[in-house]
């Protein structure tokens, strides 16, 4: 379940924004390693700190995800730390309300106090909906060169006995545009290990990534509309090949997760 962590221009926290947040041990069932995060800010209340932040109202401003969690050992109350991944902050905020509507769901027995938490956990349609409303900014896309994109390994693929290779070349005619599209939607980091091509190799390998067919193209029956947001996925090239290690059976994200952090079982 994503949570939003929630940040204030003061605190008596230990908080290093994008690589560290310290809380009470009252949260730590919902900060679980791998846990994807939004980061949120309620209203300014000190001018102060206008220039460092994206807007005076409540906003989000970034996502990441939760790394390690250890014990705060100066702590007498069993406050603990959590390692921020990927952080990834956005270049413009997104609003906590849009056409006077919250974009969290706030339970009914919570009305009157939820904003009151510095941890929230959401609803994967919650999580989904706050970042649609990155889509008009993000910054323009680094356009890979064709060469790149054609002998990127995306022809791993998952497919049943008998089926179909050709489907892989006549479904993704539009490849590119479709790629981008993705990529100005989820950016650029594996989205199961966080791997970042241009922070391993430097600029050569800049806005490379493969992009990952959420469901199949080898079990689509004609032709398909593909959804970049949610048909497709960024992922480097070894957790792309891992997830079709094996034809007859292609690999979630989470169970891709779960195998990272040693916990997945095979399904017997």
């Amino acid at each position: 379940m994503p949570i939003v962590i929630v940040e204030n221009d003061t605190s008596q926290w230990a908080d290093q924004t994008g690589a560290v947040y310290h809380f009470p041990k009252r949260y730590v069932k919902w900060l679980a390693q791998g846990t994807e995060v939004i980061y949120y800010k309620g209203r300014l209340k000190d001018k102060a700190y206008a220039s460092a932040r994206l807007s005076n109202a409540p906003h989000y401003f970034a996502t990441a995800r939760i790394g390690k969690v250890h014990p705060d050992k100066k702590s007498k109350k069993g406050d603990l730390y959590a390692a921020i991944e990927c952080f990834t902050p956005f270049e413009h905020p997104i609003p906590a309300k849009i056409n006077d509507e919250y974009l969290e769901t706030i339970p009914a027995t919570r009305v009157k106090n939820y904003w009151r938490d510095g941890v929230r956990p959401i609803s994967q349609a919650d999580y989904d909906a706050i970042l649609s409303h990155l889509e008009l900014t993000l910054p323009p896309v680094f356009e890979v060169p064709e060469a790149a994109i054609n002998h990127d390994p995306q022809a791993f693929e998952s497919a049943n006995e008998g089926s179909k290779s050709s489907y892989f070349g006549t479904k993704y005619e539009r490849r590119r545009e479709l790629r981008s599209m993705a990529i100005r939607f989820h950016g650029v980091e594996c989205k199961a290990c966080g791997f970042d091509f241009e922070r391993a190799y430097g600029e050569h390998a800049r806005g490379f990534i493969h992009v990952h067919h959420v469901v199949p193209l080898s079990t689509f029956d004609g032709e398909k509309a593909v959804d970049p947001k949610t048909d497709l996925v960024p992922l480097c090239a070894n957790c792309h090949a891992v997830v079709h290690l094996k034809r007859d059976m292609t690999l979630t994200i989470d169970e891709l997760k779960e195998m990272l952090r040693g916990h997945w079982v095979t399904a017997e």
